[in-house]
């Protein structure tokens, strides 16, 4: 395997210790870790903005590094590859952790407005946490009536928060039938919404 020609002095010396790391060598394993561990940490720590997650994060990505170290290529510099990965590793734990709310901005109620539906959310004062345990279950019970298929890739999309990609590999469909089955999950749940909404009006 070829390395960049433009690689620096301190790249060149972390591609010669990626290359022993694969063979085997924990020493190399042990002094990229001692490189990197206070960039890493200090990275990971301005983003969270806190010490444990910061420190849990920073185990976290060497660990994912190390165990998908045949998948690094020296097209660029071990450091970037590296700082790569600790950056998603924080934007997956924020995005986890933050307020972890599903708006469904494709049902449209009649009149064109749209209409928000909350999942879930944390930290949440008692009225708070009771309106979303309300719309929670309102959704669930929305989503519950959807055929099989349709309510699998709304979970999968909205609940797991899985992209188009992950779904499509994970249920072994073509993109494209993905994308267009959860729009047409999306219309049939704001179908069974305004036909509540009808029948609610009806009984006044």
């Amino acid at each position: 395997m070829e390395i960049n020609p433009n690689f620096s002095a301190n790249a060149r010396n972390d591609f010669n210790l990626v290359s022993r790391a694969k063979d085997g060598d924990q020493k190399a394993y042990a002094e990229l870790m001692q490189r990197y561990k206070d960039s890493i940490y200090f990275m990971a720590l301005k983003m969270v903005n806190n010490k444990d997650d910061a420190m849990d994060l920073t185990v976290e990505t060497f660990g994912k590094a190390f165990e998908n170290l045949e998948k690094y290529k020296p097209d660029f510099a071990f450091s970037t590859w590296l700082f790569r990965i600790a950056t998603n590793n924080c934007i997956d734990f924020i995005r986890k952790k933050r307020l972890n709310v599903v708006s469904l901005h494709t049902l449209s109620e009649e009149d064109g407005e749209e209409k928000h539906m909350q999942v879930r959310a944390e930290g949440l004062n008692p009225e708070e946490t009771s309106i979303k345990k309300q719309e929670s279950e309102k959704l669930k019970h929305i989503v519950e009536q959807l055929p099989l298929r349709y309510r699998t890739l709304i979970i999968l999309r909205y609940y797991d928060e899985q992209s188009y990609e992950e779904i499509a590999q994970q249920l072994d469909i073509p993109l494209g039938t993905v994308k267009a089955q959860l729009f047409r999950a999306r219309d049939l749940m704001g179908n069974i919404i305004n036909r509540k909404k009808k029948n609610l009006r009806s009984d006044f």
